[in-house]
C-alpha cells in the first residue's frame, strides 16, 4: 500500500532530540527544516529524521536569508532555550546575552514566513518571569503578527505518562485564517500511571550506583525504619544539619553578624548538628553553618527558609529520642551536603525506600512513589533517577537507562547519543512527544486532510477537509 502523502509541512527550531518532529510526523506532517546548534544532536537529528539541521539560528540574520533558507511551512515549532527563564538559573530572561534573545529569532521567522500555526514550549517559570512582563511581551509580539495566542501549563502525567514535568505551551493560529476557533486543549487522562511501563527488567545497568550514594540511601532508609509508625513524616524537606543547631535565623543571621565583623555574636550558639561556634573566626564559623544559611549578603532570610529551619528544629526537638541514636550511628555531617537533606514524597506509603524511585539532587535525596518518575531535567549522571531494589527488576538499586528515560519522554525507538552522559542531558532538555501530539491534534485538525503540500497555494493557508 502506497504511503500517504504528507498533509502539512513543519519546521523544528531548537530541535534537540526531535520531540516535536516525532509528534508532528505521527500526525502526517513533513519536516522541511530544523535548527540545532549542538553538534552531536545536529548530526543525530539527520540520522533519525533524514534532515540536516541548520546549526546556528543567529545566522538567519536578515529577512532575505530567512526567506531563502527556511522553506515555506504551515506549522512552526520551537522549544526555545529555557535557561534564561528557569528558576534553577539566574533568570536573566531576554537580557541573557547568549540565549535570552533567541525568542526573537522565532519571531523573525514567524514574521517572514507566516505559517498558519505554531507551538512553542518553555519552562513554566517563563509565565511569571519578571513579574509577568516576559509573558506579556511574548504575547504582544505574537498578536502584533496577527496570531491568536493561548497558553497552558501541562505535564506528561496528565496524559498517562509516568512523569511529572510541567511545561508552558504557547499555541497560536493566524487570525486571518480563523485563529483558534474550534481549538481545545487536550483533556486529562484518568488512567493510573506507573513507572513500570517505561522500565525494561532485562536492561543491564549503565553504571554502578556509587558506594557513597548507596550509603546515603541506606542512611535515610534507616531513618524511615527508626521513625515510630504513629509519627507523621514531614512533608517539608528534612534538613538534618538543623538537628541540634541553634544559630539565629530570625532577626539576626550568621551573614548579618559576619557583615558587621562580629563573629562573637554567634559564640553562644551551635551550628550544623550542634557543633559549637564559640571562639571561632568567621572562616571557622562558615565551615559549621549550613550552606543554606551562610551565603554572604544573606543578612535576612526569606520567609520560606525561616519556616523550613523552624520546622526542622521543632521536628528534631519532638523526636530526638530516636533521632539522636540515628545521628550517632550514621554521622551525616561526614556526607556531602546534598546527602544531608531528604524529601519524602510518599506520605502514607510503606516506609521502605527500596519500594520507590530515588533522585539525588542539590536539594537532597528525593523519594517519589513509583506511579511517576522525577522530572527529567538536563541531568548530570548523579541526578538520573535511581530505582529502588524492589522495583528495579534486578533486585538491586540501579539507575534508569537512557532507553527507559526516552520512554518517559515518549521518544522510544529513536537513536540516542552514544554517550550515556550526553543521552541523559539531551533527554532532560527534550520535549515530550506525546504531550505535543495531544496539543497538536486539535490545533492542526484543519491541516490533516489528505491534500498534498503542492495543493497549498501559500504557507499557512488552511487546507480544506475531505468530505465525509
Amino acid at each position: 500500500m502506497a504511503a500517504q502523502p504528507p498533509t502539512f509541512r513543519f519546521v523544528d527550531l531548537f530541535a534537540g532530540l526531535g520531540g516535536f518532529h516525532v509528534a508532528l510526523r505521527g500526525l502526517g506532517g513533513e519536516g522541511v527544516f530544523a535548527a540545532e546548534w549542538e553538534s552531536g544532536l545536529n548530526a543525530l537529528y539527520e540520522t533519525n529524521f533524514g534532515i540536516a539541521p541548520w546549526s546556528d539560528v543567529n545566522e538567519l540574520d536578515t529577512d532575505e536569508v530567512i526567506a531563502e533558507h527556511v522553506p515555506n511551512h504551515e506549522v512552526l515549532t520551537a522549544g526555545f532555550p529555557c535557561q534564561p527563564f528557569s528558576k534553577s538559573g539566574k533568570q536573566q530572561g531576554f537580557e541573557h546575552t547568549l540565549q535570552g534573545h533567541l525568542f526573537f529569532k522565532v519571531h523573525d521567522i514567524l514574521r517572514v514566513k507566516r505559517p498558519g500555526r505554531f507551538i512553542l514550549e518553555n519552562v513554566p517559570n517563563i509565565l511569571s518571569h519578571d513579574g509577568g512582563a516576559t509573558k506579556a511581551t511574548i504575547i504582544e509580539m505574537l498578536v502584533d503578527l496577527g496570531y491568536e495566542v493561548d497558553i497552558r501549563r501541562l505535564s506528561p502525567h496528565q496524559f498517562g505518562i509516568p512523569q511529572v514535568r510541567e511545561r508552558a505551551y504557547f499555541v497560536g493560529a493566524l487570525i486571518s485564517e480563523g485563529g483558534l476557533v474550534g481549538f481545545k486543549w487536550p483533556g486529562e487522562s484518568t488512567e493510573e500511571t506507573t513507572i513500570a511501563t517505561a522500565l525494561d527488567p532485562e536492561a543491564p545497568p549503565v553504571r554502578e550506583v556509587p558506594e557513597r550514594t548507596q550509603d546515603a540511601i541506606d542512611m535515610w532508609r534507616d531513618f524511615l525504619t527508626r521513625a515510630p509508625k504513629d509519627i507523621k513524616l514531614p512533608s517539608f524537606p528534612i534538613w538534618s544539619m538543623e538537628f541540634r543547631a541553634s544559630y539565629p535565623y530570625e532577626e539576626m543571621t550568621p551573614p548579618r553578624a559576619w557583615s558587621q565583623r562580629r563573629p562573637g555574636k554567634l559564640d553562644e550558639f551551635t551550628g550544623s548538628f550542634g557543633f559549637p561556634l564559640e571562639g571561632l573566626n568567621i572562616a571557622g564559623q562558615k565551615l559549621l553553618i549550613p550552606s543554606h544559611s551562610r551565603r554572604d549578603g544573606d543578612v535576612e532570610f526569606p520567609g520560606w527558609k525561616r519556616a523550613f529551619i523552624r520546622q526542622n528544629r521543632a521536628f528534631y526537638s519532638d523526636n530526638r529520642k530516636w533521632i539522636d541514636p540515628w545521628l550517632e550511628e550514621w554521622r551525616p555531617w561526614e556526607f556531602p551536603s546534598s546527602f544531608q537533606k531528604f524529601e519524602w514524597n510518599a506520605q502514607g506509603g510503606v516506609r521502605d525506600i527500596d519500594e520507590y524511585v530515588i533522585q539525588v539532587r542539590a536539594s537532597g535525596v528525593r523519594v517519589k512513589r513509583p506511579t511517576t518518575a522525577p522530572a527529567l531535567i538536563a541531568m548530570t549522571q548523579t541526578q538520573v533517577p535511581i530505582l529502588g531494589a524492589k522495583i528495579s527488576g534486578t533486585g538491586a538499586r540501579r539507575y534508569m537507562t537512557p532507553a527507559e528515560c526516552a520512554r518517559l519522554q515518549s521518544l522510544g525507538g529513536i537513536t540516542l547519543p552514544a554517550s550515556d552522559v550526553a543521552a541523559y542531558k539531551a533527554l532532560g532538555n527534550a520535549v515530550n512527544a506525546k504531550v505535543v501530539r495531544k496539543i497538536a491534534e486539535p490545533l492542526l485538525k484543519t491541516l490533516t486532510s489528505r491534500e498534498t503540500p503542492s495543493d497549498i497555494t501559500r504557507p499557512g493557508i488552511t487546507v480544506a477537509r475531505e468530505a465525509a
